[in-house]
């Protein structure tokens, strides 16, 4: 079975080769590629017909926005990140075998935690899975992740971003 392989930037901007035809990306991922070598890198491997670049269909999104309410990766993750692994949910679906290109610990974690292969370039990779929560700085309060402001309501601390091992 031919392995897709789904491209976060990192993969242009930190040199992975792309050996087979089999390579797929979201439109947003272009708008981070900002220098001038992995744009022509991508560029490139779109004219060579190496890249294909591929919407996803919206229940997929809902999907995984179910999946990281839960992690908490929704603190963390981008729009184009969200895409992107919806993306690698929406080949699972297809019986495709998927393979995930990111050096984005982020996006790593939500892959780990939904069973799909992934691979860094320049990075070995996570070792475990983190959960993460909206804490205020000074009296610990926790928030949920849509909770909308940045300061805490009870004490006014700014609220940070805490990982929490699972």
């Amino acid at each position: 079975m031919e392995t897709y392989y789904i491209l976060d930037a990192s993969a242009f901007i930190n040199g992975f080769q792309l050996e087979t035809k089999n390579n797929l990306t979201v439109p947003e991922i272009t708008a981070e590629i900002k220098d001038f070598e992995s744009r022509l890198k991508f560029d490139a491997a779109i004219e060579d017909d190496r890249l294909v670049i591929q919407d996803v269909e919206s229940k997929y999104i809902k999907e995984l926005n179910q999946i990281i309410s839960k992690s908490g990766d929704s603190l963390r993750l981008s729009g184009p990140d969200k895409k992107l692994i919806a993306l690698a949910l929406m080949l699972k679906d297809e019986n495709k075998s998927i393979k995930v290109i990111s050096d984005d610990y982020s996006i790593q974690n939500v892959l780990k935690i939904i069973g799909i292969p992934y691979s860094g370039v320049i990075t070995d990779g996570i070792k475990g899975v983190y959960n993460w929560k909206k804490v205020c700085e000074g009296c610990k309060k926790e928030y949920p992740d849509d909770y909308p402001f940045d300061d805490c309501e009870i004490c006014g601390s700014n609220l940070f971003k805490k990982r929490i091992k699972l």
